[in-house]
């Protein structure tokens, strides 16, 4: 039985009947089979999975979607049911944030200013406030992150290892529609010509990874993203694997984020480097 505890009190009564490791999926909910998919990895070796369904006003910009953001916790509570998942953390502000807005914040460093930093300034303080405070409040052991949001994944390791934090965090693969559309809450927010518009972006990270050398991969993508007129590119880069520059040779990742209609989203594929190639 999977059960809905939506204070701190409920939360840590639930808790203290775990035994065993405790692995912590975090959501803003409108889960979806990328969510999924992060419970049944964290299941094959938990026994105890932990969601969080919370939609951090901290981490929206002014203008965002916080407003509008999906709020669906009947069907996500019937998908967590579905998948195993012993407790559902699903806060109100004041149990995440009971002194009202906090003046102590993570601050992401360099590697948040790049990238999803850049466009959405505070983004990944706010973001990295709630992470820390979840994983405080969950007692995780461990806890699953999807590489989509791959800086979000670089920038939650990067704190848990310079401030030792008692958690080991994973990142599991992207899960994506037959058609190459990454799975994404915001994908419902697309007509059905914007969400074929927006397949350029798989097809163009495809693309560019096709090709080893540097320059022919962004070449190659960025031909391929300028195919459709109705997507409109925030960025294209290609970084190491810890999102520093690219190397000549070794592992990479080529991220993109561009604008569909109203709608903002984001993508990545790995790849690996050849000098020459």
């Amino acid at each position: 039985m999977t059960v809905l505890a939506h204070t701190r009190a409920d939360l840590a009564a639930a808790l203290d009947a775990a035994t065993g490791e405790i692995a912590v999926v975090m959501t803003m909910g409108a889960l979806h089979e990328g969510h999924r998919q992060l419970m049944r990895v964290a299941r094959e070796r938990s026994a105890f999975v932990l969601v969080t369904i919370f939609v951090n006003p901290l981490q929206f910009g002014p203008g965002e979607d916080f407003e509008r953001y999906p709020r669906t916790l009947d069907e996500d509570l019937a998908a967590c049911r579905a998948e195993g998942v012993a407790v559902v953390f699903a806060p109100g502000r004041d149990d995440v944030y009971p002194h009202g807005a906090p003046s102590v914040t993570m601050h992401p460093g360099p590697l948040g200013e790049i990238l999803e930093g850049a466009s959405r300034p505070g983004h990944f303080s706010g973001m990295l406030t709630v992470v820390e405070k979840l994983l405080m409040l969950t007692r995780a052991d461990v806890a699953y992150f999807g590489e989509k949001d791959y800086q979000q994944l670089a920038l939650i390791r990067r704190m848990v290892r310079d401030l030792e934090l008692p958690a080991e965090i994973v990142g599991v693969p992207t899960v994506r529609e037959e058609d190459g559309l990454a799975l994404s809450s915001r994908n419902r927010y697309l007509s059905p010509e914007e969400r074929n518009a927006a397949l350029v972006l798989s097809r163009a990270l495809r693309e560019g990874a096709a090709h080893g050398d540097a320059e022919a991969v962004l070449a190659a993508a960025h031909k391929v993203l300028a195919e459709e007129p109705g997507v409109r590119p925030d960025y294209l880069s290609l970084t190491g694997a810890d999102l520093g520059p690219a190397p000549d040779e070794g592992p990479a990742r080529l991220l993109v984020a561009a604008r569909v209609g109203a709608t903002r989203l984001i993508d990545n594929v790995p790849l690996t480097l050849q000098k020459g190639a």
